[in-house]
């Protein structure tokens, strides 16, 4: 009866649980790269953390349980609270003349930046945006919902016949549904439209699934490593990597739910065995794996992060449309 969560950081509090260091020090993962930065610290709480880990070698990979790559981890305090209204004093600033950010914008920024370091831009890259999940299933509706906000150009590309530009990419986007409301794989559709409009990248947003309740409405990762649809909700597809795609893949995701076992095994971790036995044993541990748990808010967690993300890409892929 183990632990689910799609996060790397998340991998890396289970290894520092399970091999404390001496004096409280956290050990090092053969192989693994881990460093942290402190985007912005406000004055009412709010926090942007960028948290980046590395795993370089396959030693790494194992320890970690992820594949080989760099997965960027964006951590947010405060959103929650946060008034749109609402602006806050630019302190780099201040001195040259009065600007204002809101704390939402210092996010979107955070998280372009972290993209950008990714996948900067050039003038000739092509690039498809997928909407992962179902657009009728609140906690799995992060992927369409962020397409709302994407600024779609490979029309203007084929009508002007254009190869390359100077201030935005060519980006065609696709929400493939999933295959209860199809028929079709995931993965599926999406090879035929990497057939058709023939990116240099892939860029996929889907629902992802965290250990701790906490992340549900603070936290996005950053991967280029790829996705797996579906893995946030437990329906697991098709990996959409670029062995499987052809072309590199970029997925960006924010954990909207909890496994029901994993947030009971989490909530017992320093229970009795015998208790966690009981659990692993019963009856209903089928049902376990059936159940998933979301906070009562998921409705505006969705739409605020569908936003941010949106925003966040156009900035990465579209530079010279920043306002």
């Amino acid at each position: 009866m183990g632990i689910r969560t799609d996060l790397a950081i998340e991998n890396k509090e289970i290894y520092d649980s399970k091999n404390p260091g001496v004096g409280g020090e956290k050990v090092e993962i053969p192989g693994v790269k881990v460093k942290e930065n402190i985007i912005f610290q406000g004055e009412e709480g709010q926090k942007i953390k960028a948290v980046r880990i590395e795993i370089e070698t396959d030693e790494g990979s194992r320890l970690m349980e992820k594949p080989l790559g760099t997965y960027i981890t964006v951590e947010v305090d405060g959103l929650e609270n946060d008034d749109p209204d609402f602006q806050m004093k630019d302190e780099h600033t201040a001195e040259a003349g009065t600007k204002f950010l809101p704390f939402r914008e210092r996010i979107i920024q955070a998280v372009a930046a972290e993209l950008t370091a990714l996948l900067p831009f050039t003038g000739e890259r092509k690039i498809l945006i997928i909407g992962l999940g179902n657009e009728k299933v609140t906690p799995d509706s992060l992927g369409p919902v962020t397409l709302r906000h994407i600024k779609v150009t490979r029309h203007m590309f084929l009508l002007m016949n254009a190869d390359r530009d100077e201030v935005v990419s060519c980006t065609s986007a696709l929400a493939p549904g999933v295959m209860a409301t199809t028929g079709m794989e995931t993965a599926e559709l999406i090879q035929g439209a990497v057939e058709i409009t023939k990116p240099d990248v892939v860029i996929a947003v889907d629902a992802l699934a965290a250990r701790n309740l906490d992340r549900i409405s603070r936290t996005v990762q950053i991967n280029d490593v790829g996705v797996s649809p579906g893995s946030g909700t437990g329906n697991m597809r098709k990996n959409l990597t670029k062995e499987s795609l052809g072309v590199p893949v970029i997925a960006v995701g924010v954990p909207t739910v909890i496994d029901s076992r994993t947030l009971i095994m989490d909530s017992l971790e320093k229970a009795a065995p015998g208790v966690q036995n009981m659990l692993s044993s019963g009856g209903n541990a089928e049902a376990w794996d059936t159940m998933i748990v979301t906070v009562s808010d998921i409705d505006r967690v969705v739409e605020d992060f569908g936003y941010i993300l949106g925003d966040a890409i156009n900035r990465t892929v579209h530079p010279g449309l920043i306002p």
